[in-house]
């Protein structure tokens, strides 16, 4: 189950809420997906955190402080909430916020060109392949997620995977990644409060290292071979089921 799904679709449409009824067995990316089910649909629910193969950890630039925000340009990402935050920093602070994502509509598209006239710390660099995508989180400062819904973004466990640490809006997605208590939320949509913790993350070492350890210890969700023993797990539950129903 998406984002949407869990935090939109089963609330407002039957026939989402149907389907669950009807289910073997639901998937959820993060354990905080299990609050959103009622107790009949918690027994049949398994949480399988989404796998990466993780490039190598690449040295950040010295000139700047990179932020990284990687992420199509729709509502549900509140995708401009790091480029707000850049007015609540000072110029001189040496800041940078490059986004990578596709403009789902022409006017996200313009929103996007507009905050770069209006902001040149800020750079929209379009769609980008997983590659390319994958070489700027590798030499980020830090990562910004600044979604107003999650189920358990790929991205977040990308940059668990490589260890870059995250800054990330305190919705259940995020925090079910990376743990009631990383220190790295600030509420959603509040871009003074992201901002705050942009700049304590540029000028405090000791916090950002915190952070980056907090992300280490959640490499454990992103090992192959734990996501191959989970699916392993439930196809093999479902088999059993099928043959004791014969």
């Amino acid at each position: 189950m998406t984002g949407t799904d869990l935090y939109r679709d089963i609330r407002i449409d039957a026939d989402a809420r149907a389907s669950l009824d009807l289910a073997d067995r639901i998937v959820v990316l993060q354990p905080k997906g299990l609050d959103e089910l009622n107790a009949g649909q918690r027994g049949k629910t398994r949480v399988i955190f989404q796998s990466v193969h993780s490039p190598r950890r690449m040295a950040p630039p010295r000139r700047h402080f990179l932020v990284t925000v990687i992420g199509h340009l729709r509502e549900e990402k509140d995708p401009f909430r790091a480029a707000l935050a850049l007015a609540h920093l000072p110029l001189s602070s040496g800041l940078r916020v490059v986004h990578l994502g596709q403009a789902m509509s022409e006017e996200f598209a313009r929103q996007a060109r507009a905050s770069m006239r209006v902001e040149p710390r800020y750079r929209w660099l379009g769609e980008a392949d997983h590659a390319r995508a994958m070489r700027w989180l590798a030499r980020s400062h830090v990562m910004v997620i600044s979604s107003v819904m999650e189920g358990g973004a790929h991205v977040v466990s990308e940059a668990i995977g490589i260890g870059v640490p995250v800054i990330a809006s305190a919705v259940p997605g995020n925090i079910g990644l990376l743990g009631d208590h990383y220190p790295g939320y600030y509420p959603v949509g509040d871009e003074k409060a992201l901002a705050a913790l942009l700049a304590r993350a540029q000028g405090d070492a000791d916090w950002l290292d915190s952070l980056a350890a907090g992300v280490r210890e959640r490499r454990f969700e992103v090992d192959p071979a734990a996501e191959r023993g989970a699916l392993q797990g439930l196809l093999g539950e479902l088999i059993a089921d099928d043959i004791g129903s014969r």
